[in-house]
């Protein structure tokens, strides 16, 4: 028999998880191009160090952008390679789930399912990310409860309401963690005249970034280019900047978790108010978030263990379902998972 792995596509990061393994790989979507020979030179995280870095005739790309495929090619050849180093060499071709997006158009669907039928999956099934984050967070969603989820990925954040195994209420926005990184590239030029890479940014949203006050305040150097003289400057950056830096991409996310709240049933509200908000994904890593959105919605909310990883597990333990689900476009929270 082959092989059933679970991945997560993300925009940011590709899990891949084998069934009786658990989580195999986990590297960055990145993929480095000689733009010549059309020839993959490095995939994952060798590609990324090379990001912002590469000579003319070499392209670092993140062929996702926002959650979904933006350039099919280079995502289908990731993906071969992805599978191939995570099932070694298969005789039989590998069962695949792949979670997508709640707000994915058919589109973006079919793309996502070409992609992997070709890249050697046997069979294809998708299941949308807020279901498979609070599988992974260790909620029962088959029964007649509900709870609420907010994933916050690298290219989305998705927030459902989840009840009997299917989502009652979502919304998806493209506001994540590459929104936050883009946020604080522009606050660095507007108030210190420096230009700075994404890799940077992404360093400083790690160590300063926030959307609560800290309690103590942090300061970080970082290098970049004076956009007045043209030469090399460092510039200290403290995490009350961040605040001001990441209002904007933080303000979007909160509305959709209100947006989404004010669209649940009354019935399913109080379920909410038991059982609280889970976030996921990396982005809900960022300092005080979770607490911001309890301040907010007055609900409470935590971040779940191993937030990175919670996609990818619930992804992987939708596996056990396989046998009950029809094959393709159908995504696995539309289908009953509890069948007698």
């Amino acid at each position: 028999m082959g092989k059933d792995i679970g991945i997560d596509l993300g925009t940011a990061t590709v899990l891949v998880y084998v069934k009786g393994k658990g989580i195999v790989l986990k590297e960055p979507s990145v993929v480095a191009i000689d733009r010549n020979t059309d020839r993959i030179l490095k995939v994952g995280r060798e590609a990324q160090q090379m990001l912002g870095r590469t000579p003319g005739n070499i392209t670092a790309i993140r062929p996702l952008r926002d959650g979904v495929i933006s350039q099919y090619d280079v995502t289908l050849r990731m993906l071969q390679y992805f599978i191939r180093r995570a099932c070694g060499s298969f005789l039989f071709r590998p069962r695949v789930v792949i979670c997508v997006p709640s707000g994915i158009t058919e589109v973006e669907e079919r793309a996502v399912l070409d992609a992997a039928t070709q890249a050697g999956a046997r069979r294809t099934y998708l299941i949308e990310e807020p279901v498979a984050a609070a599988i992974g967070a260790g909620i029962d969603i088959s029964m007649p409860k509900g709870h609420m989820v907010v994933d916050i990925g690298g290219g989305t954040t998705d927030i459902a309401v989840i009840s009997m195994g299917g989502v009652v209420v979502s919304e998806s926005i493209k506001v994540a963690g590459d929104k936050f990184d883009e946020a604080i590239i522009r606050y660095v030029r507007r108030k210190h005249n420096v230009l700075i890479g994404e890799r940077t940014a992404e360093e400083i949203k790690i160590k300063v970034g926030c959307a609560w006050p800290r309690d103590e305040p942090r300061m970080i150097e970082v290098k970049g280019r004076c956009l007045l003289r043209g030469l090399p400057r460092v510039v200290r950056i403290s995490s009350l900047e961040m605040l001001d830096a990441l209002e904007d991409p933080i303000q979007a996310i909160i509305g959709s978790v209100c947006s989404v709240i004010e669209q649940t049933p009354p019935e399913l509200i109080g379920d909410i108010l038991n059982y609280g908000i889970v976030m996921t994904g990396g982005g809900s890593l960022l300092y005080g978030l979770d607490r911001l959105i309890a301040n907010v919605t007055h609900i409470r909310t935590r971040v779940a263990d191993h937030p990175v990883s919670c996609v990818a597990i619930g992804t992987g333990k939708s596996l056990d379902h396989i046998s009950v689900i029809p094959e393709g476009a159908i995504n696995i929270s539309r289908q009953r998972l509890e069948r007698p």
